[in-house]
């Protein structure tokens, strides 16, 4: 399963930041790591209903990848 990034969008609350983890343990996925300095998590999760998690209008979700500065 692919990792994903999911963060709270601005004036989101922390409910609405368990529900997404509710939503992604339903639907098969699994909450790798919580981030402690943004409200979100990585988690992996199948990459057919990315769809369904992504049209949460609260969060933004985002493929993990490596980040390299120059």
């Amino acid at each position: 399963m692919p990792q994903i990034n999911v963060s709270l969008k601005e004036g989101a609350s922390a409910d609405q930041l368990e529900s997404a983890k509710k939503q992604v343990t339903d639907q098969g996925g699994k909450i790798e790591h919580e981030f402690k300095l943004v409200k979100g998590f990585t988690a992996s999760f199948p990459a057919d209903k990315v769809h369904s998690l992504s049209s949460n209008e609260h969060i933004n979700v985002e493929a993990d990848g490596e980040v390299k500065t120059q």
